[in-house]
């Protein structure tokens, strides 16, 4: 029963939180990288490596092949400050347009309970 609680909070923290749905607006002339995850039961397919990222804008666009709703999340690795949020229907995909920093990122998604990924930017 606490867990459906729990679940139920959150489900409607993710659909409440309003701005939080895409990040800060990226010029179209701006020079992003397009980063392709498909977010399946507990668990992301990334579609190209995240090795040797920069500092700079991407997009992330997030498909939902996991049967229901999911969330997507995405962090500054060091300070944990939300760079984007929102939910996804099932068979839906949303992009996420993020200015990553040199402290790098992390995502999951809170609904879906899945691991955070954690991607360093910058020269190793």
């Amino acid at each position: 029963m606490r867990k459906n609680i729990f679940v139920s909070l959150l489900v409607l923290g993710v659909l409440s939180a309003g701005p939080l749905g895409v990040g800060p607006a990226l010029g179209a002339d701006s020079d992003v990288t397009r980063i392709h995850l498909v977010e399946k039961k507990g668990y992301f397919e990334v579609k190209e490596t995240l090795m040797n990222l920069e500092p700079g804008g991407y997009v992330f666009e997030v498909q939902n092949d996991s049967g229901k709703m999911v969330g997507f999340m995405v962090q500054d690795l060091k300070t944990e400050e939300t760079l984007a949020m929102g939910p996804i229907e099932p068979g839906e995909t949303k992009e996420y347009a993020v200015e990553v920093s040199k402290n790098g990122f992390r995502f999951r998604c809170p609904i879906n309970p899945t691991p955070w990924y954690e991607v360093s930017v910058g020269k190793m």
